[in-house]
């Protein structure tokens, strides 16, 4: 692990020295790549100096061990405690470090939300989630912008579908992608008894061109009339587009806009983002059939959480984590457990490195 270190601070020196010249700027691509690839190092480097320190702070605090001075070795001997007691975080956060990056998690993401079972309470619950990411989403300084929507008779959605776009999106909301659970008393419930309905979370990474190539040949497009509520063009104009990719089988609408080119274009993005998550998830069982190490798998017909209203608990059932503050989980402080599961997944990563 140290002889690997050692090179990664030989590395970041290297950077910092190209960055340092005169004429580096001449090239503003080629300044991004050496200025994002040092950003990229700078975490692990500082760790690995603070480490390589403490080490040498220990070295010399024995060596005062042997002075006749009671206070001064009194002193040396409390510094060692405290660096001994620090090491091993530190070591920890090291291999953390050191574990292989998700390369999408710099990412945007798509995010669909969708009422499952529960009628009317599962579409008002599917509106409380999306309403959940986007408070979080303000708080993190990310933009929103829905895609689609499908809204309910009461107020709800029966599906939903947002763009998130912000720094590193995609590595703090992997984990919401699965089946949530709600228990509440509905307003509509006369008797007071508590139901029980889901939704669905789908969360991608935004595609880009270079990530996923969509021939033209083997898309179908179909323009139809726009139904439901939209104002006065619907039903009037053929602006509602319907796009199927023939070798997956995967189909995407979207009548939110007006123009039949701007849905087209936002079916496109959801399109490539879906073929790009559904590729994933098939190099993803193909690397660990024999251990599903992550920590859920994203597969929507997983439940992964259940938000219990009368008891004001939320429970995450991937890492048995309760937590006993569901009004604020509500208004978008989704930290505590968004942290418990990355830290969950770097647990699992550390393991299954080393059974290699």
């Amino acid at each position: 692990m140290f002889a690997k270190l050692e090179g990664l601070e030989k590395k970041s020196l290297e950077l910092e020295e190209a960055l340092a010249q005169p004429d580096v700027f001449n090239d503003q691509e080629h300044y991004r790549k050496l200025a994002k690839a040092h950003a990229d190092l700078r975490e692990v480097v500082e760790l690995f100096r603070r480490h390589r320190a403490l080490l040498q702070e220990i070295a010399d605090n024995k060596q005062l061990l042997h002075e006749e001075d009671p206070e001064l070795k009194a002193l040396a001997q409390e510094e060692i405690h405290k660096a001994e007691e620090e090491l091993p975080r530190l070591e920890q956060a090291l291999k953390v470090a050191l574990l292989p990056t998700d390369p999408l998690d710099e990412k945007n993401t798509i995010l669909e939300i969708r009422a499952g079972t529960g009628g009317e309470e599962a579409a008002l619950f599917a509106a409380d989630l999306f309403r959940m990411y986007s408070r979080y989403a303000e708080v993190k300084g990310w933009k929103v912008e829905i895609l689609s929507e499908s809204p309910s008779e009461s107020g709800g959605y029966k599906e939903i579908i947002c763009l998130i776009s912000g720094e590193r999106v995609y590595s703090r909301l992997k984990f919401e992608a699965g089946t949530h659970r709600v228990q509440r008393v509905p307003a509509t419930e006369a008797q007071g008894r508590i139901h029980t309905s889901a939704a669905t979370v789908a969360v991608m990474p935004e595609a880009e061109e270079v990530d996923v190539e969509i021939r033209p040949e083997d898309l179908r497009i179909d323009i139809y009339r726009a139904s439901g509520a939209g104002g006065q063009h619907v039903n009037k104009t053929e602006s509602a587009v319907r796009i199927t990719h023939l070798p997956t089988n995967t189909v995407v609408t979207c009548q939110d806009e007006r123009s039949q080119h701007k849905n087209k274009a936002r079916a496109m993005k959801v399109l490539a983002s879906r073929i790009l998550a559904a590729e994933r998830e098939r190099q993803n069982s193909e690397l660990s059939a024999d251990r599903k190490a992550q920590v859920g798998s994203g597969d929507r017909s997983e439940r992964i959480r259940t938000y219990n209203f009368p008891q004001g608990r939320c429970t995450d059932h991937r890492i048995n984590l309760t937590l006993y503050s569901l009004d604020r989980i509500m208004e978008g402080e989704l930290t505590p457990l968004l942290e418990a599961l990355s830290t969950a997944a770097q647990t699992e990563a550390l393991k299954a490195q080393a059974e290699d």
